[in-house]
């Protein structure tokens, strides 16, 4: 499947900061809502906030003083796990013409999990899965780059395409597993901190899937699979700005409804890949008014929601009002808990891991970041712990994931103190919080 951090805790604030008074006012209300929302706040008070100090607060476990319906697996987590098994299932029996035909007509329907993940892409991911975590697993061993645990499993797959050359779902199938074990090797770190020896089998691999692809006509067969993986292809094979962004829009008009796709197209526009700051700029403001009758201006925030946590000098150029205007047309598009989990982890966690590298980048994310409280006081009334633990690691795909049920109990950890600094005057006042979906309960603790 292409499948793809905001209040830091006390222990996690970047002290060495030379930040407006503006700033440091904002960081206080972050981090301590009870003492800093009112008033300023200079460096010293900044750092003196950042310490643990022993309150009354602190002491009390947000638990004790906040519920919350707690969605550990819900139901689009429940059919996507489903799914992928079932992509798993037919891979392992070698069963891939019924594999191909479930794609296509997963495809032609557009069929989606109810959280919106295409069905076709998940049952793609599970085809793969045995091959890219075997290689996923024999990396993190530090097997030799010729070692037979790094290639057999990739050349067993390319060896059961064969019968089926002219299947273009398969050979994305394909394509997808070596893209995903060229990001194995890449990582997702700067070109400059890449080693030879990874940079090449990276481009290997890239160069593989494109000459899977190439045989097919992208643009007869309506594949948002296909599109995406010709998409995908284009991070590790070209650096044509235009070539790109063509791409991009195509997929997108394929599926304007699967988020997914806007982000990637952010991400690919930095300048780290093939775009530049302007283009990022250009492509969000086109995708907005192309989406405008899905997303309203959310567009132009979806194309800027990864890009900015990664990369300071897009933060610092994003349109502020314009991106929050966005976030609001997103909420009233798709009200869903799933999707008012993720703008909420994603203004309270992801975005605070930037914080104080880029003094430009610091008050857009802080003003961005702010949204939290109105999209979790108004909004907010079930917990999904893993959509905040990928938070936290800024939303990162090959981030590998050990203990799902300890990355899980991270996740809801986070999210519960958030949750309750957003509410510590209630709390502090003697009150119990309940969020339900008619709002915030109050009752006396």
């Amino acid at each position: 499947m292409v499948v793809q951090r905001i209040l830091l805790p006390p222990n996690r604030i970047p002290l060495m900061l030379n930040l407006p008074r503006q700033a440091h006012d904002a960081i206080s209300r972050m981090i301590h809502p009870l003492v800093g929302r009112f008033g300023t706040a200079n460096k010293d008070q900044v750092i003196a906030r950042a310490v643990p100090v022993e309150t009354k607060f602190q002491q009390v476990r947000p638990e004790d003083s906040l519920s919350i319906s707690v969605m550990d697996q819900g139901v689009d987590d429940i059919a996507s796990r489903d799914t992928q098994a079932r992509g798993q299932y037919l891979a392992r029996q070698d069963l891939w013409e019924e594999l191909s035909a479930e794609i296509k007509a997963a495809e032609i329907a557009r069929d989606k999990t109810p959280g919106g993940m295409p069905i076709a892409d998940l049952l793609a991911f599970g085809a793969r899965t045995d091959v890219v975590n075997a290689v996923e697993h024999a990396l993190a061993e530090g097997h030799k780059p010729d070692s037979r645990a790094l290639i057999d499993g990739i050349m067993a797959l390319e060896a059961v395409r064969m019968p089926f050359r002219d299947d273009p779902y398969l050979a994305a199938v394909v394509a997808l597993a070596h893209i995903d074990i060229g990001w194995a090797w890449r990582g997702t770190g700067w070109e400059n901190t890449l080693p030879a020896a990874n940079r090449q089998r990276w481009s290997a691999h890239f160069d593989r899937a494109a000459a899977l692809l190439a045989p097919f006509d992208n643009m007869q067969l309506n594949s948002p699979i296909f599109a995406a993986t010709c998409c995908a292809v284009l991070q590790g094979n070209t650096t044509d700005t235009t070539q790109v962004a063509n791409g991009y829009e195509r997929l997108i008009d394929l599926d304007p409804t699967d988020n997914r796709h806007l982000r990637a197209l952010g991400n690919h526009m930095l300048p780290r890949w093939s775009g530049s700051y302007p283009a990022l700029e250009l492509e969000a403001r086109r995708t907005a008014a192309r989406t405008e009758h899905i997303w309203g201006a959310g567009g132009y925030t979806w194309v800027y929601f990864d890009a900015i946590v990664n990369d300071e000098l897009a933060c610092a150029q994003v349109d502020v009002d314009f991106f929050l205007d966005g976030l609001r047309d997103i909420v009233k598009t798709r009200p869903t808990q799933e999707m008012i989990n993720l703008l909420a982890a994603y203004c309270s966690v992801a975005l605070s891991n930037g914080l104080g590298l880029n003094e430009p980048s610091d008050l857009p994310r802080l003003k961005i970041a702010e949204s939290a409280e109105w999209l979790i006081r108004d909004h907010l009334y079930e917990l999904h712990p893993l959509i905040w633990a990928h938070a936290a690691d800024g939303f990162d795909n090959n981030t590998r994931i050990t203990s799902p049920s300890r990355f899980a109990a991270r996740g809801r950890a986070d999210a519960m103190q958030i949750i309750a600094d957003l509410f510590r005057d209630e709390i502090d006042q003697g009150h119990k919080v309940t969020l339900t979906n008619e709002g915030p309960q109050f009752s006396l603790a």
